[in-house]
């Protein structure tokens, strides 16, 4: 997306840090399956398998983020919003989790939510560079939206639209839209 008001969102499935986490173990193979239904457009089975898993094994980290995953790229933002809110809750040394919920709230234009979504994922892993970079996105959004205002309220101000320019001008081409992305 190529708006200024909405950040691209590419999740990306990881499962480094979620891996050495994993409460009971879930084999490769059911996660697999489920992002494997999903990607060949049955995500409404993807979600059944991975609820019907989920019910043996509810603290499954992996399970949980492909779940939001699914639900998320399904464009079922409020119920991958629950279940990342629900991951930093019970697992909030995790920065992934905090990552995707900060690429939802982002995509919502609830960037307030998305910075301290991302400030919480960097303080879990201050070496996070896909946090970092989707943190400079939304103070950047951030900053268009004061400029914005700024314009609004005082249109005698010749600097404002200059720097209000220069913030839209980073997010003005295809190669240059924000990418909240999850998970390396």
């Amino acid at each position: 997306m190529r708006t200024l008001h909405i950040l691209l969102i590419v999740f990306l499935f990881g499962v480094g840090t979620l891996s050495a986490l994993q409460a009971n173990g879930t084999p490769a193979e059911d996660i697999s399956e489920v992002m494997r239904l999903h990607q060949s457009g049955d995500s409404v089975q993807a979600l059944r398998l991975a609820d019907k898993l989920l019910a043996t094994r509810p603290r499954d980290v992996q399970l949980r983020f492909t779940k939001g995953v699914v639900l998320a790229e399904s464009q079922r933002t409020t119920e991958a919003i629950d279940v990342f809110q629900k991951l930093t809750e019970d697992f909030p040394e995790l920065a992934e989790p905090h990552n995707n919920l900060a690429a939802l709230h982002a995509a919502r234009g609830e960037y307030d939510l998305a910075r301290l979504a991302l400030e919480q994922a960097l303080r879990s892993n201050p070496r996070y560079a896909t946090a970092q970079e989707n943190l400079g996105d939304v103070y950047a959004m951030l900053a268009s939206r004061a400029y914005a205002r700024a314009s609004a309220l005082d249109p005698t101000n010749n600097q404002v639209p200059r720097k209000l320019d220069l913030v839209r001008g980073l997010f003005s081409s295809k190669t240059n839209a924000p990418a909240s992305k999850p998970s390396p």
